[in-house]
């Protein structure tokens, strides 16, 4: 899945597969998560929030099935 890069002390870059609503995310330090069923407005909301990794906290984190998968 291609991510596009963020400018976010947590966050390196985001991707997004609309037809199987997966989030991927990268961090720094190299880890990358997908989440699943999660859907394209929470996406957009990350991708337009003023802090990106406040936005993952409150929104995405714990909220939805995930796994490492780097």
């Amino acid at each position: 899945m291609k991510r596009v890069p963020v400018s976010s002390s947590n966050l390196r870059s985001v991707g997004y597969d609309e037809s199987n609503q997966v989030l991927e995310i990268e961090f720094h330090g190299g880890r990358v998560y997908q989440y699943f069923d999660v859907p394209k407005r929470i996406h957009e909301e990350l991708m337009s929030a003023n802090s990106h990794g406040k936005y993952f906290h409150r929104n995405i984190e714990d909220k939805y099935r995930y796994g490492q998968i780097k």
